[in-house]
């Protein structure tokens, strides 16, 4: 896949694009059930939410099942993010957002980049963020929000709350806009929630304004998210480094397989 000049000025101007059904069924099915099974290995890679025993996250999938690390360097994924970033990209992190029918939990309104500035000493915004719709996304079981153009304003907020959310990762929570910030913001910007089947790609700046709201409708809505980083933009941890369930430490260059993940993957075990 190939971005064109249209997408990718639209990218630039708005801090997000959306490419509608770019993984076929079966890809998805695949990718489903590969989450299934990762939610089953135990570790701290695994997130709970407060109010109940369902998952809210898992962390580095791509390093215990085969289809997401093929996924992470699928030309339709790795290709775009290569016209958007640069040709010398890695995963800074990965993660999918599993938010159950019936009540998973909102996400705060926040920019991404004030975590990774906070916690990894990320010296620049020089990161792509890949959301992949495991589950059809409708404006029923919380689709993520964003404000469109706010990416151009910079960091709204460059500190964290004194007490964190968690100690496994820094939460939304912890960076989340005031009211009154977000309120200025939505004046000027309005919001946009990308919606689309299983399967669609979002695209997103690591600057651009985001959150979303409780899933309250009978339908999950998994959304995987993996981050591309600059490998000339390196983590400098004042202190101990966070978990590499969190951050990834591979930072050798990706290079983009020659078919999709699926076919790929099937080839080597053929």
């Amino acid at each position: 896949m190939h971005l064109n000049e249209e997408q990718i000025a639209r990218y630039r101007e708005d801090g997000f694009l959306l490419v509608e059904s770019a993984l076929d069924e079966r890809e998805v099915d695949r990718l489903r059930a590969a989450f299934r099974r990762d939610c089953e290995v135990r570790g701290p890679q695994v997130i709970r939410e407060e109010s109940r025993n369902e998952v809210r996250a898992v962390y580095a999938s791509h390093h215990r099942q085969p289809e997401y690390a093929g996924l992470m360097r699928d030309p339709r994924v790795l290709g775009p993010v290569r016209q958007l970033l640069t040709d010398d990209v890695y995963v800074y992190q990965f993660k999918i957002n599993a938010k159950p029918a019936f009540g998973g939990e909102k996400w705060s309104w926040h920019q991404d980049y004030v975590a990774w500035r906070i916690a990894d000493r990320l010296p620049a915004p020089l990161q792509v963020n890949v959301g992949v719709f495991l589950d059809a996304v409708d404006e029923f079981n919380g689709p993520v929000i964003f404000l469109p153009g706010s990416h151009r304003s910079g960091l709204v907020r460059d500190s964290r709350a004194a007490e964190a959310k968690s100690a496994q990762h820094l939460d939304p929570d912890d960076i989340a806009l005031t009211p009154d910030q977000l309120s200025t913001l939505v004046a000027e910007c309005g919001m946009v929630s990308p919606k689309g089947p299983a399967g669609s790609l979002v695209f997103f700046s690591p600057e651009i304004v985001h959150g979303s709201a409780p899933n309250m409708s009978p339908f999950p809505r998994r959304l995987l998210i993996a981050t591309y980083n600059d490998t000339a933009n390196l983590p400098s941890w004042p202190g101990e480094p966070r978990p590499d369930y969190v951050v990834c430490r591979d930072t050798e260059p990706l290079r983009v397989l020659d078919a999709p993940f699926l076919d790929a993957l099937e080839g080597v075990s053929a």
